[in-house]
Protein backbone atom coordinates (compact mmCIF):
# COMPACT_ATOMS: atom_id res chain seq x y z
CA UNK A 1 0.00 0.00 0.00
CA UNK A 2 1.31 3.23 -1.13
CA UNK A 3 1.67 5.78 2.13
CA UNK A 4 -0.11 9.03 1.74
CA UNK A 5 0.31 11.75 4.08
CA UNK A 6 0.07 15.52 3.92
CA UNK A 7 0.94 19.14 5.74
CA UNK A 8 -2.35 20.87 6.34
CA UNK A 9 -1.86 24.45 7.59
CA UNK A 10 -4.44 27.24 7.88
CA UNK A 11 -3.53 30.44 6.60
CA UNK A 12 -3.76 32.78 9.47
CA UNK A 13 -0.64 33.83 10.35
CA UNK A 14 3.25 32.89 9.45
CA UNK A 15 4.63 29.56 9.99
CA UNK A 16 6.91 29.15 12.88
CA UNK A 17 9.15 25.82 14.53
CA UNK A 18 6.01 24.20 15.28
CA UNK A 19 4.48 23.86 12.24
CA UNK A 20 8.27 23.28 10.51
CA UNK A 21 8.36 20.41 12.93
CA UNK A 22 4.97 19.13 12.29
CA UNK A 23 5.65 19.43 8.52
CA UNK A 24 9.02 17.84 8.64
CA UNK A 25 7.21 15.18 10.70
CA UNK A 26 4.40 14.19 7.61
CA UNK A 27 6.74 14.15 5.19
CA UNK A 28 10.00 12.31 6.60
CA UNK A 29 7.64 9.33 7.29
CA UNK A 30 6.07 9.37 3.58
CA UNK A 31 9.54 10.08 2.35
CA UNK A 32 10.94 6.89 4.27
CA UNK A 33 8.07 4.94 3.12
CA UNK A 34 8.12 6.09 -0.34
CA UNK A 35 4.92 7.66 -0.49
CA UNK A 36 2.75 10.57 -1.49
CA UNK A 37 2.97 13.94 0.38
CA UNK A 38 0.30 16.03 0.15
CA UNK A 39 -0.16 20.11 1.46
CA UNK A 40 -3.60 21.06 2.24
CA UNK A 41 -4.54 24.66 3.10
CA UNK A 42 -7.43 24.59 5.79
CA UNK A 43 -8.84 27.75 5.03
CA UNK A 44 -12.58 27.87 5.99
CA UNK A 45 -12.37 30.28 8.69
CA UNK A 46 -12.97 33.26 7.11
CA UNK A 47 -12.75 35.32 10.14
CA UNK A 48 -8.42 34.67 10.70
CA UNK A 49 -7.60 32.97 7.40
CA UNK A 50 -6.20 35.44 4.67
CA UNK A 51 -5.18 35.00 1.39
CA UNK A 52 -2.09 36.93 1.57
CA UNK A 53 -0.22 33.97 4.25
CA UNK A 54 -0.65 31.36 1.48
CA UNK A 55 2.46 32.10 -0.83
CA UNK A 56 4.60 32.75 2.29
CA UNK A 57 3.55 29.32 3.28
CA UNK A 58 4.77 27.82 0.51
CA UNK A 59 7.61 29.59 0.25
CA UNK A 60 8.66 28.68 4.15
CA UNK A 61 8.11 24.83 2.91
CA UNK A 62 10.07 24.67 -0.20
CA UNK A 63 12.68 26.51 1.73
CA UNK A 64 12.51 22.93 4.32
CA UNK A 65 13.08 21.68 1.54
CA UNK A 66 9.42 20.25 0.90
CA UNK A 67 7.56 19.16 -2.12
CA UNK A 68 3.85 18.66 -2.76
CA UNK A 69 1.54 17.00 -5.29
CA UNK A 70 -0.70 19.53 -7.19
CA UNK A 71 -2.93 20.92 -6.69
CA UNK A 72 -2.99 21.73 -3.55
CA UNK A 73 -6.66 21.47 -2.13
CA UNK A 74 -8.17 24.71 -0.70
CA UNK A 75 -11.24 23.58 2.38
CA UNK A 76 -12.82 26.54 1.33
CA UNK A 77 -13.04 25.74 -2.63
CA UNK A 78 -15.10 22.14 -1.30
CA UNK A 79 -17.46 23.27 1.23
CA UNK A 80 -20.31 21.15 -1.06
CA UNK A 81 -18.18 18.18 0.21
CA UNK A 82 -18.85 19.03 3.71
CA UNK A 83 -22.25 19.70 2.99
CA UNK A 84 -22.67 16.58 1.84
CA UNK A 85 -21.58 14.27 4.34
CA UNK A 86 -23.58 16.76 6.56
CA UNK A 87 -26.89 15.80 4.81
CA UNK A 88 -25.70 12.27 5.19
CA UNK A 89 -25.40 12.80 8.67
CA UNK A 90 -28.72 14.60 9.25
CA UNK A 91 -30.48 11.54 6.98
CA UNK A 92 -29.22 9.26 9.60
CA UNK A 93 -30.85 11.33 12.62
CA UNK A 94 -27.31 11.77 14.14
CA UNK A 95 -26.33 15.19 14.58
CA UNK A 96 -28.80 17.97 16.20
CA UNK A 97 -29.22 21.82 15.82
CA UNK A 98 -28.11 24.09 18.46
CA UNK A 99 -29.30 27.25 18.83
CA UNK A 100 -27.01 28.18 22.15
CA UNK A 101 -24.60 30.83 22.26
CA UNK A 102 -21.12 31.11 23.54
CA UNK A 103 -22.42 32.79 26.38
CA UNK A 104 -25.39 30.83 26.89
CA UNK A 105 -23.13 27.36 27.43
CA UNK A 106 -20.96 29.32 29.71
CA UNK A 107 -24.07 30.11 31.86
CA UNK A 108 -25.36 26.95 31.49
CA UNK A 109 -22.34 24.86 32.39
CA UNK A 110 -21.70 27.43 35.29
CA UNK A 111 -25.29 26.73 36.92
CA UNK A 112 -24.52 23.00 36.70
CA UNK A 113 -22.98 21.05 39.31
CA UNK A 114 -22.33 17.93 37.02
CA UNK A 115 -21.36 19.50 33.84
CA UNK A 116 -19.71 16.80 31.74
CA UNK A 117 -16.41 17.07 31.66
CA UNK A 118 -13.36 16.39 29.00
CA UNK A 119 -9.86 16.76 28.31
CA UNK A 120 -9.83 20.44 28.22
CA UNK A 121 -12.43 21.55 30.36
CA UNK A 122 -16.25 21.50 30.25
CA UNK A 123 -18.13 20.20 27.56
CA UNK A 124 -21.07 21.26 25.95
CA UNK A 125 -24.06 20.41 28.53
CA UNK A 126 -26.48 19.20 25.22
CA UNK A 127 -28.92 21.69 26.05
CA UNK A 128 -30.55 21.59 22.70
CA UNK A 129 -30.11 18.07 21.96
CA UNK A 130 -34.02 17.58 23.36
CA UNK A 131 -35.78 20.29 21.99
CA UNK A 132 -38.79 18.99 21.16
CA UNK A 133 -40.03 19.62 17.57
CA UNK A 134 -42.32 22.47 18.33
CA UNK A 135 -39.79 24.17 20.04
CA UNK A 136 -37.32 23.94 16.86
CA UNK A 137 -39.91 24.77 14.71
CA UNK A 138 -40.40 28.03 16.57
CA UNK A 139 -36.49 28.81 16.90
CA UNK A 140 -36.24 28.75 12.89
CA UNK A 141 -39.39 30.94 12.79
CA UNK A 142 -37.41 33.30 15.33
CA UNK A 143 -34.74 33.31 12.27
CA UNK A 144 -32.39 31.87 14.97
CA UNK A 145 -28.84 30.42 13.19
CA UNK A 146 -28.21 27.07 14.22
CA UNK A 147 -25.50 25.23 14.47
CA UNK A 148 -25.23 20.86 13.94
CA UNK A 149 -23.86 18.96 16.28
CA UNK A 150 -22.70 15.19 16.50
CA UNK A 151 -25.71 13.66 18.80
CA UNK A 152 -22.77 10.80 20.19
CA UNK A 153 -25.45 8.66 21.81
CA UNK A 154 -27.33 8.38 18.92
CA UNK A 155 -23.80 7.91 16.58
CA UNK A 156 -22.74 5.09 18.88
CA UNK A 157 -26.14 3.62 19.06
CA UNK A 158 -25.89 3.22 14.95
CA UNK A 159 -22.33 2.01 14.81
CA UNK A 160 -21.42 0.51 18.45
CA UNK A 161 -19.36 0.90 20.92
CA UNK A 162 -16.47 -1.30 19.79
CA UNK A 163 -14.37 0.70 17.54
CA UNK A 164 -10.89 1.14 17.34
CA UNK A 165 -7.56 3.23 15.95
CA UNK A 166 -4.32 2.73 15.74
CA UNK A 167 -1.23 5.03 16.29
CA UNK A 168 1.99 4.46 15.45
CA UNK A 169 3.35 5.76 18.77
CA UNK A 170 0.83 5.19 21.16
CA UNK A 171 -0.89 1.29 19.88
CA UNK A 172 -3.95 0.39 19.01
CA UNK A 173 -6.40 3.04 21.03
CA UNK A 174 -10.01 1.81 21.76
CA UNK A 175 -12.67 4.61 20.18
CA UNK A 176 -14.00 6.69 23.36
CA UNK A 177 -16.13 8.75 20.89
CA UNK A 178 -17.56 10.60 23.81
CA UNK A 179 -14.34 12.28 25.52
CA UNK A 180 -15.17 15.88 23.79
CA UNK A 181 -19.06 15.39 24.09
CA UNK A 182 -21.18 16.78 21.35
CA UNK A 183 -18.52 18.98 19.04
CA UNK A 184 -19.94 20.87 16.44
CA UNK A 185 -19.75 19.98 13.11
CA UNK A 186 -21.16 22.66 11.30
CA UNK A 187 -20.85 26.05 12.51
CA UNK A 188 -23.41 28.72 12.09
CA UNK A 189 -21.42 30.89 10.14
CA UNK A 190 -19.45 28.58 7.11
CA UNK A 191 -21.21 25.27 7.35
CA UNK A 192 -18.73 23.17 8.18
CA UNK A 193 -16.23 22.63 11.33
CA UNK A 194 -12.55 21.34 11.23
CA UNK A 195 -13.79 18.00 12.68
CA UNK A 196 -16.14 17.54 9.56
CA UNK A 197 -13.62 18.80 7.19
CA UNK A 198 -10.60 17.17 8.08
CA UNK A 199 -12.31 13.60 8.06
CA UNK A 200 -13.92 14.64 4.75
CA UNK A 201 -10.76 15.55 3.09
CA UNK A 202 -8.51 12.89 4.26
CA UNK A 203 -10.95 10.24 2.94
CA UNK A 204 -11.46 12.44 -0.50
CA UNK A 205 -7.76 12.49 -1.01
CA UNK A 206 -7.05 8.89 0.16
CA UNK A 207 -4.87 9.80 2.92
CA UNK A 208 -4.07 6.79 5.11
CA UNK A 209 -1.04 8.12 7.28
CA UNK A 210 -2.55 11.13 9.16
CA UNK A 211 0.50 12.81 11.08
CA UNK A 212 -0.55 15.62 13.32
CA UNK A 213 0.31 17.24 16.91
CA UNK A 214 -0.59 15.26 20.24
CA UNK A 215 -2.99 17.86 21.02
CA UNK A 216 -5.36 16.36 19.03
CA UNK A 217 -5.84 13.12 20.14
CA UNK A 218 -8.98 12.88 21.63
CA UNK A 219 -10.05 14.50 18.71
CA UNK A 220 -9.24 11.20 16.73
CA UNK A 221 -11.31 9.21 18.93
CA UNK A 222 -14.64 11.92 17.30
CA UNK A 223 -12.91 11.62 13.56
CA UNK A 224 -12.91 7.62 14.10
CA UNK A 225 -16.59 7.64 14.78
CA UNK A 226 -17.46 10.24 11.87
CA UNK A 227 -15.48 7.61 10.01
CA UNK A 228 -17.52 4.86 10.55
CA UNK A 229 -20.87 6.68 10.07
CA UNK A 230 -19.87 7.77 6.61
CA UNK A 231 -18.36 4.15 6.05
CA UNK A 232 -15.05 6.14 4.77
CA UNK A 233 -11.71 4.00 5.20
CA UNK A 234 -9.55 4.77 8.44
CA UNK A 235 -6.19 5.90 8.26
CA UNK A 236 -3.03 5.06 10.38
CA UNK A 237 -2.33 8.31 13.10
CA UNK A 238 1.25 9.57 14.02
CA UNK A 239 0.45 12.60 16.85
CA UNK A 240 3.90 13.60 17.58
CA UNK A 241 5.11 15.97 20.61
CA UNK A 242 4.50 19.75 20.47
CA UNK A 243 7.20 22.32 20.10
CA UNK A 244 7.16 24.44 23.16
CA UNK A 245 9.09 27.94 24.03
CA UNK A 246 11.57 28.28 26.79
CA UNK A 247 9.05 28.68 29.51
CA UNK A 248 7.59 25.79 28.25
CA UNK A 249 4.80 26.83 26.36
CA UNK A 250 3.27 25.43 23.38
CA UNK A 251 4.64 27.53 20.30
CA UNK A 252 1.52 29.15 18.54
CA UNK A 253 1.01 32.11 16.00
CA UNK A 254 -1.19 33.82 19.11
CA UNK A 255 1.88 33.95 21.35
CA UNK A 256 3.92 35.32 18.88
CA UNK A 257 5.85 32.60 18.39
CA UNK A 258 9.35 33.36 15.58
CA UNK A 259 8.26 33.08 12.19
CA UNK A 260 10.15 30.55 10.21
CA UNK A 261 11.15 33.28 7.55
CA UNK A 262 13.06 35.22 10.32
CA UNK A 263 15.28 32.35 11.18
CA UNK A 264 15.51 32.27 7.54
CA UNK A 265 16.48 35.84 7.64
CA UNK A 266 19.01 35.77 10.30
CA UNK A 267 21.39 33.23 7.81
CA UNK A 268 19.92 29.98 9.59
CA UNK A 269 19.64 27.09 7.02
CA UNK A 270 17.07 23.88 7.38
CA UNK A 271 19.69 22.13 8.67
CA UNK A 272 19.88 23.86 11.45
CA UNK A 273 16.18 24.45 12.19
CA UNK A 274 16.56 20.39 12.44
CA UNK A 275 19.28 20.31 14.20
CA UNK A 276 17.45 22.51 17.35
CA UNK A 277 14.62 20.32 16.42
CA UNK A 278 15.60 17.32 17.17
CA UNK A 279 15.12 15.60 14.28
CA UNK A 280 18.13 13.91 11.95
CA UNK A 281 19.59 15.34 9.25
CA UNK A 282 20.48 14.35 5.91
CA UNK A 283 23.82 12.26 5.81
CA UNK A 284 24.80 12.78 9.47
CA UNK A 285 24.12 9.62 11.71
Amino acid sequence: MTIISRFAPSPNGYLHLGHAYAAWCAYDLCRAAGGRFLLRIEDIDGLRCRPEYEAPIFEDLAWLGLAWEEPVRRQSDHLADYADALSALQAMSVVYPCYCSRREIREEIASSANAPQGPDGPLYPGTCRGLTSEERAAKVAAGLPAAWRLDIASATARVGDDLAWQDQVAGEQPCLANIQGDVVLARKDIGTSYHLSVVVDDALQGVNLVTRGEDLFASTHVHRLLQALLDYPVPVYHHHRLIEDEHGVRLAKRHGAEPIRDFRARGLSPSDLRRQLGLPIAGQG
